[in-house]
């Protein structure tokens, strides 16, 4: 393990606010200054106004694991049985009440899952506006390399499985040019981050190779996100850190939580130089600071988070 000097991350969430059981893809909306994050757990979306810090939620039909928002509007979401377009009504807003609004949505593809219980799982749109998701197996326990990942192209179709055998798919992120994508498995069992040559114009990624072993560090690698420098960030599951890898794959920079099980992170705030992080609430020995956002600002700007080309 590389001895880097590790910055500090603090809650962003007020005292009372309930925490997430599992808080996962944070998105952040620039025009509204807000941040939208899932519970997947609790079949919720959750939205954060940091000017104010007036929160919302919103009820879905079932778990919502990641989020992308629309180029014309709208929310595209992974969830149990498919990828659907999500509706928001006016929210229902509080400082950490837990009240839910409600969500229209409608399911726009789904995959053939090779399995009963099954579930998108991360899911980020790349540099042309495509949205791509990998499928998971809800019985973590059980180890099956039953998941795949897809890409829902801007024509609203879903594409056969890019990448198969994979366990607990997560990681996605690409480069800053787009021609690099990332993808992790952060299944204890593979605990690998690869990277893939990607061609912008047609999609496809090809070359797969291990980027990074998180054997050799700490923790299991989940969700991640992209710095304009082309930092790779990479949560740490269970070590309760999230990494940066330089282009090179080098252990740069660490960032420490309060928490033990960082789930995802993505680059917000007016100048995107706040890396916004959410955790798990494990169901022993949680302690104040599980399943709540965390924020720092590691001393980069981060990439735009691309949206939905496609309608939704």
């Amino acid at each position: 393990m590389s001895t880097v000097n590790p910055l500090h991350a603090q809650r962003v969430t007020a005292a009372g606010d309930v925490p997430a059981l599992v808080g996962e893809s944070p998105v952040w909306h620039a025009s509204e200054g807000a941040l939208y994050w899932v519970d997947i757990v609790r079949q919720t979306i959750q939205r954060l106004h940091l000017a104010t810090g007036e929160r919302a939620a919103w009820a879905l039909p079932e778990r919502v694991a990641c989020l992308a928002f629309g180029q014309a509007g709208g929310l595209l979401a992974g969830m149990e049985s498919g990828l659907f377009s999500v509706t928001l009504s006016a929210p229902a807003t509080s400082r950490g009440s837990g009240e839910s609004g409600t969500a229209q949505v409608r399911r726009l593809v789904a995959p053939a899952f090779a399995l009963p219980n099954m579930r998108f799982n991360d899911g980020r749109c790349d540099r042309q506006g495509r949205f791509w998701a990998g499928t998971m197996d809800q019985d973590m326990a059980a180890a099956r390399p039953v998941g795949a990942l897809f890409r829902f192209d801007t024509a609203g179709r879903l594409s056969a499985p890019v990448v198969d055998d994979l366990i607990v798919q997560n990681g996605l992120a690409w480069s800053p040019d787009g021609r690099t994508m990332y993808l992790s498995d952060s299944h204890p069992s593979r605990r690998i981050v690869w990277t893939f040559d990607y061609d912008p114009q047609t999609g496809e990624p090809r070359n797969r190779r291990v980027f990074a072993d998180l054997h050799h560090y700490v923790g299991r690698p989940d969700g991640a996100a992209m710095d304009v420098d082309g930092g790779y960030w990479i949560c740490a599951n269970d070590a309760g850190r999230v990494l940066r890898f330089t282009p090179a794959g080098k252990l740069d920079r660490q960032i420490e939580l309060p928490a033990a099980k960082p789930a995802m992170c993505a680059f917000g705030g007016p100048s995107l130089d706040t890396l916004f992080i959410t955790t798990i609430r494990p169901d022993a020995g949680a302690t104040e600071h599980d399943g709540h956002v965390f924020a720092v600002r590691p001393g980069v700007t981060g990439c735009a988070e691309a949206a939905y080309g496609g309608v939704l």
